[in-house]
């Protein structure tokens, strides 16, 4: 398998389990939409976080980045879909824990050889 496929699911497994804290703990969503904001996110932090900002900026911007961008995510679905339901505390544990998360999957990132960027 290839080693950027692997890391992205690495991510998307992270991601998921971040969201079910924060979405179905917190804020009691269905698996559905904690399902959709999880492919989302991963997606929006790679090709936003790890390719662009994480090169460039380094990986405390990129951590950060990637957490406020994982909840603007979270809460632009709740404001758009009445099914799934963001709370601020939802949405402030989804942050914290994504961009921390993040930090070490960055620090992952910069030292495999074989995985983009």
């Amino acid at each position: 398998m290839n080693n950027t496929l692997t890391a992205l699911v690495v991510k998307f497994v992270m991601t998921f389990l971040l969201a079910t804290i924060a979405f179905r703990f917190v804020d009691a969503n269905t698996w559905q939409w904690i399902l959709v904001v999880s492919v989302a996110s991963t997606l929006l932090n790679y090709l936003v976080g790890d390719l662009l900002v994480l090169p460039t900026l380094g990986n405390a911007v990129a951590s950060v980045g990637d957490g406020l961008m994982g909840a603007l995510l979270a809460y632009a679905v709740a404001v758009y879909i009445p099914e799934f339901s963001a709370s601020f505390a939802g949405l402030a544990v989804f942050a914290v824990t994504v961009a921390l998360g993040e930090y070490f999957f960055h620090q992952f990132l910069l030292s495999a050889d074989k995985v983009a960027p």
